[in-house]
């Protein structure tokens, strides 16, 4: 398994080992020690799969307080999966980072506590698995405009399908301070 830094301190890229032959392959999606080991000392306790069609974007999504860390992958499909440090006093704040996760690369994304998280269909459809730290909570739930100017995602599809929510979010600097997760430091 390789671990990869992203731009934002905790968010992390990982490429698990990948056994293939022509009759398929093998990963380990999660082993606790190994992740562990990786700096990932967490512990899940729920699992979400979502099914998208191309184009939709799911996002930009957070909860505070229950905050949620996240690790993401693609079983079928591909996605443009992006994070943003809404963390209240961090030194990357508003500052964003994004990976393409797919069937072909494995490719799994480690998304902290304190981000918000959102994605694009870039294939016809996608399935994405995310193992969460913390249950969903609607009383702590948020969003994050999409396209906030000020964060500046280059998302792949300049034209997304949009939930009413998504659409109507507001801005990372319309959110009262203390709407967001504070900055625990590093």
């Amino acid at each position: 398994m390789k671990v990869i830094e992203t731009s934002l301190p905790g968010m992390l890229i990982i490429d698990p080992d990948v056994f293939g032959d022509s009759r398929g392959f093998f990963m380990e999606t999660y082993n606790e020690a190994r992740y562990r080991d990786a700096g990932l000392p967490r512990r899940f306790v729920q699992d979400n799969l979502s099914s998208s069609a191309r184009g939709v974007l799911r996002g930009l999504h957070y909860q505070n307080p229950d905050a949620q860390g996240k690790l993401l992958y693609v079983l079928s499909g591909e996605v443009f999966d992006v994070a943003v440090d809404i963390r209240a006093g961090s030194p990357t704040f508003g500052e964003w980072a994004g990976v393409t996760l797919s069937e072909e690369n494995h490719r799994q994304l480690w998304t902290p506590e304190g981000f918000a998280h959102g994605f694009q269909v870039t294939s016809e459809s996608a399935l994405l698995v995310y193992k969460c730290t913390a249950p969903y909570n609607r009383e702590s739930e948020g969003a994050i405009l999409w396209n906030d100017p000020e964060i500046g995602i280059e998302w792949p599809i300049g034209q997304p399908t949009l939930s009413e929510k998504d659409r109507a979010a507001p801005t990372l600097r319309e959110m009262p301070k203390d709407a967001l997760p504070p900055y625990a430091g590093e």
